[in-house]
Order: structure tokens, then C-alpha cells, then sequence
């Protein structure tokens, strides 16, 4: 018997038994949320508030088909081929990792220890574009630049920042075989890199494991910190005395990231911990 679905409740209730077992319980609750907000074009304000809306046939199939795609494990992002980042609306494909909330907490951290920034920022890793989309539309005075090893990512991030109406250098570029000279002097280096081991796969999430990019995600267990030297090594030529440095971490080696940063000569060398209170980022001056 086909089932109906004619109010939010029963999309909730639909998903809570379609899912169950797959995904764990808050995670349902947060693809209900996309579902309400984004396929069924239902104002968060008349939601939360309980007024609600008329459901259009069409999108109650569109949510039964999702409500499949999403029984293989497929994230939703990929599914629907976009997510928020930052209030930035972020295109994304197998070719480029989800963004994280975490990152979102990067980027925050730049904003507001550099309000009216107007040198220059580059992105190292840059995937999707939603750090450097979401800096160039908070920073508007700043000139952004960002790099990526994969031209598939560039294209989508490239895509992104003409989305967002925002103005972006991108370069097809490996961190680990860097020229320089194709780069600006730059004021603020930031980076995502790819930092879990391999031995790390043990404990990820099939939905991680079966469709992101593994380049973008994985280093070697015995070298994995091999980013952060090349991206320290590039700083060392072209981020200017009194520049700052901000990187994403793996918490399982923030100290070992901390010293690392410190090797270089950076002061004022710091990690942040994230919501979740794990280390998470370091921020970090080079020495004038």
C-alpha cells in the first residue's frame, strides 16, 4: 500500500522508520530538516512556529526517491548536489568533499580576528571553494586566491564563487610540488588538508567511505602531518612577516601540529578547540 505523506509529521515519522538503523537518530533528524527546508520550500520561520503549508505531490515523490538514494548510504548533499556553508550556497559532487561545520568554525575565526582585511588571503586544498567563497563574501576588501591539486574541483569551486557572485583566483596547483611564483605575497594562509591516517578508515562512516574523494581525506599513517610541512614550507616563501596562518587539524595530533607550526619559527601559536571541545585548529603569526 502506498504510503502518504500530507503533513511534516508524517515526513518525520517516514523517515524515522525508512532510515532507522542506517544513520543514527540526530542525523535523521537533521535530513528532515534539509527535506522541510530545502526540497519542500518550507519557510524555517512558518515551521518552527507551526503554521503550516500546503505539500505539492511532486516533492512528496522527490522525498521518497531521496529517502532511497539515501537507504545506499549516499549523503544527502551529494543527493541534492548542494548544502549551506557560511549562508554561502556551496555546489557539490563526488569530486569534492562535503563541507563540515567545523570548517564553518574556521572560517568564523578568520572573519572576526580580521575584520576589514584587505591583503591578500590564499586557500591551499581549496575543494568545493567554500572557505575561500565565504571569506571573499565576508572580507570583500580582500583579494582571494585558491589552490587545487584536482581540476574537477577547481571547475565546481570556480562554479561556486560565480554562484555566490564573489571574485576568486584559482589555480590548478599540488601543494606538494608548489612553484611559488605563481602566487601572491599573501597576508593569511588557510588550509582544510587532508589529515586522517588510513588506520583511521576504521572508524569512519560508510556514507564518508563510499562517496567522498579519498585524495582529499587521506594521509599516510607513517608521514601524517606530510601537508602541513609542504603548506609550512610554501608559508616560509610567501606569507609576509606578521601573516597569519589558520589550519584545520586532526585532533589526534594537535600537539604534534602545534610543535610542528612552532619548528618554524610562527609565534603566538595556538589551538582551537571546536564545539565539540576537540583540538581543531591552529592559528598561528609568522615572525617579523
Amino acid at each position: 500500500m502506498a504510503v502518504k505523506l500530507q503533513t511534516i509529521k508524517e515526513i518525520r515519522n517516514y523517515l524515522n522508520t525508512e532510515l532507522s538503523g542506517i544513520y543514527p537518530v540526530p542525523e535523521i533528524r537533521s535530513i528532515g530538516d534539509i527535506l522541510i527546508y530545502t526540497v519542500l520550500g518550507i519557510n524555517k520561520l512558518h515551521y518552527l512556529t507551526g503554521k503550516e503549508q500546503p505539500l505539492i505531490p511532486d516533492n512528496i515523490s522527490r522525498i521518497k526517491m531521496i529517502c532511497d538514494e539515501l537507504k545506499t548510504g549516499k549523503p544527502i548533499q551529494y543527493i541534492l548536489g548542494e548544502t549551506l556553508f557560511y549562508n554561502c550556497n556551496i555546489k557539490v559532487d563526488e569530486n569534492t568533499l562535503i563541507p563540515r561545520p567545523e570548517t564553518e568554525e574556521l572560517v568564523d575565526l578568520i572573519i572576526h580576528e580580521n575584520p576589514r582585511f584587505s591583503g591578500n588571503i590564499l586557500d591551499i586544498g581549496t575543494g568545493s571553494g567554500c572557505i575561500a567563497i565565504a571569506l571573499a563574501k565576508n572580507l570583500p576588501e580582500a583579494l582571494v586566491t585558491a589552490i587545487d591539486i584536482s581540476e574537477k574541483a577547481i571547475s565546481k569551486a570556480s562554479e561556486n564563487a560565480r554562484l555566490n557572485n564573489v571574485n576568486i583566483l584559482f589555480y590548478e596547483a599540488d601543494i606538494l610540488r608548489l612553484h611559488s611564483p605563481l602566487l601572491h605575497k599573501t597576508g593569511i594562509i588557510v588550509s582544510n588538508p587532508p589529515y586522517v591516517t588510513i588506520s583511521g578508515k576504521r572508524s569512519m562512516n560508510m556514507n564518508v567511505l563510499g562517496f567522498e574523494p579519498h585524495a582529499a581525506l587521506f594521509v599516510p599513517d607513517d608521514d601524517p602531518l606530510i601537508f602541513y610541512r609542504a603548506i609550512l614550507d610554501a608559508a616560509s616563501e610567501i606569507l609576509i612577516p606578521g601573516g597569519k596562518l589558520y589550519l584545520e587539524i586532526n585532533e589526534d595530533f594537535g600537539k604534534e601540529t602545534g610543535e610542528l607550526v612552532l619548528s618554524y619559527g610562527y609565534k603566538n601559536v595556538r589551538i582551537v578547540d571546536d564545539i565539540n571541545g576537540k583540538n581543531r585548529m591552529i592559528k598561528a603569526v609568522k615572525d617579523a
